[in-house]
């Protein structure tokens, strides 16, 4: 039995200001989790807190690249330092975040070990790039076009390492069914499923199938990265951009059971909640019992 450590990475860098003047609030969500025994529950070990740079836009523009880049590759690296540590030692890490920018780290990490693939549970393919797009600046949205070397090289090509992830070793699923970036993934050849398809087959049988294309011999092993918005709103309007037509929470069980039931499976981050927009504190609760569902 592997050992399960839990490590906080409560940084909102790459998320875009809620409203002039404020912050977002999902670097509350490790806080969050941990209130509701998310470690003891897990029966994971401490492997504490990697602290953020402070959020701050400075004189950032429209068509300034991404704000808040030199506080992102720093923290990146540190996080980084982290996640290496910890798969290196064979212990199984979930890293509570935070917004999706924290899958940098976890990337950069594993591509200083080897080869790694990724599974992508997200309501979003996040792969907003100069390429496709003139509004780049939140890297909470272009966290896999950068992981996979599209964007600027500050945090594209960190250690000289890019890219962190191959194109043919992603795997997205749980974005909504008119996605516009579906194009541009199928001319790419990345997998990806929405949540009709996901529905189509059947969500075990879709992670069986991920599980099976990241079990090759080519990789060392792969991560999950789950963004809370994969869920539909009317269980989980605690995100920053709530979308209908999401999963429900059986269907990412069964997803999420599967992937992490994979011996090759070497971590998990959690991602978007954020605790100021769930006052009930309903949509933690059960975003902490789906964590603490996956693990056998």
């Amino acid at each position: 039995m592997r050992n399960i450590v839990v490590v906080d990475a409560p940084s909102n860098l790459g998320l875009r200001p809620p409203s002039p003047g404020t912050v977002p609030g999902c670097h509350k969500l490790a806080g969050a989790l941990r209130e509701l025994g998310i470690v003891r529950r897990l029966g994971a070990l401490e492997g504490g807190v990697v602290v953020p740079p402070r959020y701050d836009l400075g004189t950032w523009r429209e068509g300034d690249g991404v704000f808040n880049a030199t506080a992102l590759a720093r923290y990146t690296r540190t996080l980084a330092d982290r996640v290496e540590r910890h798969v290196r030692a064979g212990d199984f890490l979930v890293v509570l975040g935070g917004d999706c920018s924290i899958q940098l780290g976890a990337s950069l990490a594993l591509r200083r070990i080897g080869r790694y693939g990724l599974a992508a549970v997200d309501g979003s393919a996040d792969f907003r790039h100069p390429g496709n797009s003139d509004r780049i600046g939140a890297a909470g949205g272009e966290e896999l076009a950068l992981a996979t070397g599209r964007g600027q090289d500050d945090l594209t090509d960190l250690e000289g390492l890019r890219p962190y992830l191959r194109d043919e070793d992603l795997r997205l699923f749980g974005m909504r069914d008119g996605d516009a970036d579906r194009a541009e993934l199928t001319a790419l050849k990345i997998p990806h499923l929405t949540v009709g398809e996901i529905r189509e087959w059947g969500p075990e049988e879709v992670a069986r199938g991920v599980v099976a294309s990241l079990e090759t011999p080519v990789l060392d092993g792969f991560w999950v990265h789950l963004d809370a918005d994969v869920l539909d709103p009317g269980v989980m309007p605690a995100v920053d951009s709530p979308d209908d037509g999401g999963l429900l929470p059986d269907e990412l069980a069964a997803l999420l059971g599967t992937l992490i039931g994979s011996p090759r499976c070497v971590g998990l981050n959690v991602t978007i909640y954020d605790p100021d927009l769930d006052p009930t504190g309903t949509a933690g609760a059960l975003l902490a019992d789906l964590v603490v569902g996956a693990f056998p």
